[in-house]
Order: structure tokens, then sequence, then C-alpha cells
């Protein structure tokens, strides 16, 4: 019987993951990685500021696909195959402990994305994946006996199985290889980006943060809470970022010019209009300067801008604070206007809301429906995840899962 060839394009995250699970998986099989760049696991080296974000800590399911704004349904089957508590098990089983930060996200003991990839590229040697890099691939052609794969240097391999992991594209042409398979593709557009304002009526709070804030879309139900961060050209963290991605589509209809209203309390106007009032009739602070304290947790300087927009002098005490002054820094606390004209992409972790339809593709197995023998897992689907892990998640589950089922006899 002829060795089963097994051709993966892509080597990132979910590449890696579905040749190490393939050809562990099918130990007869010549399993063969194609990678168009010289270098391998680029997003891997790059994710959580060089560290890797490799997953999220949440305890349960639902918690878990709550990370994904779109893709949940279609997650939450192959999540009780292989979720985040299989992924920790993965990568602690080949001597990859992980950590977990405050906020759930959780990286190599070793605080360095080197420590995955070295990971990834050992158990892919001893597996016996045969990793090509500089192969990049422009055309799939099916055969009756399975697949041809075309690539850039004009060089035809021979596969029975393909499995796409090549990821996200920003532009609709970049999938034309596979759409003209009759594979659906949705339109893609960014997602978890930041806002850029270029007027920005605060001056001087680059790199401030404030925890606890709350962000939305004006005119629209948009809305998320989390840190919000302070740059030179707009606004970030994962209050924007939670923004961006529920709202990817919605705000790239806007063409990214809207605007964002931001509460830097996260409470109720009449919460903080009445907080303020006590705070004149508080023997502790009726004979304050009120720029000289901040309330509600926030930043000093954030504090002394958001008085000043007030127009509040710096010498009045909060005994002396006439009604239209406190009414007006209410409205700033609370409903902070600001107006966004652009987006810049989160660092350097470009990540898209598009791709392959769910629709075209089997929940079970990640083989297409509409080409026998081809199989997609990552970013190259139409799912994404926020901010936290949640992406790379995706990526070792479906890697995973097509990796099982890629040397399976297709009926």
């Amino acid at each position: 019987m002829q060795q089963l060839q097994l051709i993966v394009i892509g080597g990132g995250a979910a590449g890696f993951m579905g040749a190490i699970t393939a050809a562990e998986t099918f130990k007869d099989a010549n399993v063969i990685l194609l990678e168009k760049n010289r270098t391998l696991l680029n997003k891997v080296r790059i994710s959580g500021g060089g560290r890797c974000n490799v997953t999220n800590a949440v305890a349960t399911l639902p918690e878990l696909l709550k990370g994904y704004p779109r893709g949940a349904k279609f997650l939450r089957s192959l999540f009780e195959t292989f979720n985040n508590q299989h992924t920790i098990k993965w990568f602690e089983g080949r001597g990859v402990p992980l950590k977990i930060e405050p906020d759930g996200r959780m990286f190599p003991a070793t605080n360095t994305s080197d420590t995955i990839v070295d990971c990834l590229m050992k158990a892919a040697h001893h597996a016996g994946v045969k990793i090509r890099t500089g192969a990049g691939v422009t055309q799939l052609k099916p055969v009756l006996t399975g697949i041809e794969v075309v690539l850039q240097s004009g060089e035809i391999l021979h596969a029975d199985r393909v499995l796409v992991t090549s990821g996200g594209h920003p532009q609709l042409s970049g999938y034309d290889w596979l759409s003209e398979l009759g594979v659906e593709i949705v339109t893609p557009v960014p997602s978890l980006f930041t806002f850029n304002i270029p007027v920005i009526p605060f001056k001087d709070l680059m790199g401030v943060s404030v925890s606890g804030v709350g962000v939305k879309l004006a005119g629209s139900k948009l809305a998320e809470t989390g840190p919000l961060l302070f740059t030179h050209w707009g606004v970030s963290g994962p209050a924007v970022l939670k923004l961006s991605a529920w709202g990817a589509r919605e705000l790239s209809d806007k063409n990214y010019q809207f605007v964002s209203l931001v509460n830097f309390t996260n409470k109720k106007p009449n919460e903080i209009l009445q907080q303020l009032t006590d705070f004149q009739r508080d023997s502790g602070w009726r004979a304050k300067f009120v720029p000289t304290q901040a309330p509600f947790g926030l930043p000093q300087r954030l504090w002394k801008q958001l008085v000043e927009l007030a127009n509040i002098p710096e010498t009045m005490r909060w005994a002396d604070l006439p009604a239209k002054n406190i009414n007006r820094l209410v409205e700033h606390l609370t409903n902070f206007q600001l107006d966004v004209r652009g987006k810049t992409t989160f660092k350097e972790e470009f990540v898209t809301c598009g791709g392959v339809a769910l629709s075209d593709v089997n929940p079970k197995t990640l083989e297409s429906r509409k080409v026998r023998g081809l199989f997609f897992a990552g970013e190259i689907l139409d799912i994404d995840g926020v901010t936290g892990g949640y992406n790379f998640q995706a990526a070792w589950t479906t890697g995973y899962i097509a990796g099982r089922q890629l040397g399976q006899l297709i009926e």
C-alpha cells in the first residue's frame, strides 16, 4: 500500500499543531509542512510582547466561548474534544509549564515565546514532520487521486489530503486560490485594533492606564469594559480591543469614523453626582482643592485634566464648587466623547474577522464541504477571538482536530 501523503500549508500555530497531531496519529503517513516565508511561527514569536499568550485560564467552556465574537457556536463541540485545559496539558506534557497572569492570560513559565517555538519545532521533528520554508502555494488542483499542490516555484506536489492553515489575510484577493475551488469566503475586515484620535482633548497622557472603564460606540449597543490605555495616537487597552473585535464589521462599515463614549468610572451618572455632592458636605473633602486628589481610583494626571475641561479653577475648593461645574464633571466622567478617525493594528498581531465560511466546513472534521480531502484550521477560518489567548486557543483546537482527521479513511 502506497504511503499516505499529508500536506499542511502554513507554518504557524495551527499548522504546527495540525502537522504534529497528524504525524503522531498516522505514524505511517508522510507529513509535509509548507511555509511561504523563510521563518516559522512568526506570530507565536511576537505574541504577548515576545512572551506568547498561549491560551486563557477560564475554567468553563461557556466562559471560554465568550471570548469569540465569531465562531463560538462552531467551536462549542470542538472544545469538548480539545480546549484550553487540553492545551495546558499538551505543553506541560512536553516539558513546558504555563503560568497564569491576574487577568487570566497564560504564558510559558519561562516568560519567552522561544520556549513555545522550541517545543513545537522539537515535537514536529520528533514526530517526523518534514518542513519546507520558502514554499509558497499558488494553487490547489483536486484530482481523482487527491489534490495537487502547486508551489510558487512551479513545482507540483501530490497530496492525498491537504490541511490549509495559512492564516488570515487583510485583502479578499488573498483568498482567491481557495475561492476558485468554490470555497465560500467571508470578506475579511480587521479585528483587534486601537482607536486613532487625531484631536484628543487630553494632553501628555501617553502611557496612562485607567482600570474599569466602560467604552461604547455612540448610537449602538456595542459596549465593553476593562482597562483603557492612552497612546500617542489615541486610545488602546483591553476595553478598546474587545470593542473593536465585537464591532469589527460595524466599525468597518463606518470606515472607522465614529464617536466613542467613555465612562471612566463605569458607574451611572446619578451615582457619580451623588458622590461628588457628598464631597461638598464631607469634612475630609470640603476644604480640599478639587484638582489635588483624584477620586474613583482615577490617575491623578487624568483627573486634573477632567477638572480643567469642566472649567474648574485650580484654586476651587469642594465646598465652593457650583452645581454647573459638578454637572460638567459628571458628564466628563461618565460620558466623555472621543471622535475616532481611523485605527491602528494592535502591536504586530493582525487578526482577521472573515475567511473561509464556517457553513462550508464540516464542524466535526474540519473538512471542506466543497472539496474532498481539503481541511481548514486556524485563522483561515471565519473564527476570531478577543485579546487574551483566545485566538491561539482556536488555532490549537482546530489544528489538533483537523490533524486527527487528516489521515482518516474518507467515505
